[in-house]
């Protein structure tokens, strides 16, 4: 199993409609940055993502899994880019915030840390681990 961050707008796509999507989950539209779509290309039905409120709110609020591999965005005109499909898993206990990730050494190398405007990145295991324990959060 791999691991990964997905960056929402909460004005945009917050946790809440994620959630209320059950099951069936929704398509991770509208992502516009190469690296971003391949490391969506990269996922396995399975992966767990961290669910991240950018701009005002900067922090870690859920667990999204992947439920569709990489497939065409219907809200891409140009047919370069896709997107998977997520459903959400869990709520994180208590949200981690990019200040305390950032002030924890043993994440200096997170790809949020050191590529901060990429939209989805790579989470080690280690990462992640640390991670859920900042979140009191178990699966």
């Amino acid at each position: 199993m791999n691991y990964w961050l997905m960056k929402s707008e909460p004005s945009t796509w917050p946790w809440d409609d994620q959630q209320a999507k059950g099951d069936e989950g929704e398509g991770w539209d509208g992502v516009r940055n190469y690296q971003a779509s391949n490391n969506m290309k990269a996922m396995d039905i399975g992966d767990l993502a961290f669910f991240y409120h950018s701009v005002n709110e900067k922090q870690i609020v859920g667990i999204v899994e992947v439920i569709e591999l990489y497939h065409p965005d219907p809200t891409d005109a140009s047919g370069r880019f896709g997107m998977v499909t997520v459903k959400a898993v869990r709520s994180m206990s208590r949200p981690v915030t990019l200040a305390e990730i950032k002030a924890d050494e043993r994440l200096a190398e997170m790809a949020l840390v050191r590529q901060s405007r990429l939209s989805v990145t790579p989470v080690t295991a280690d990462q992640w681990a640390i991670l859920m324990e900042m979140g009191d959060t178990a699966l």
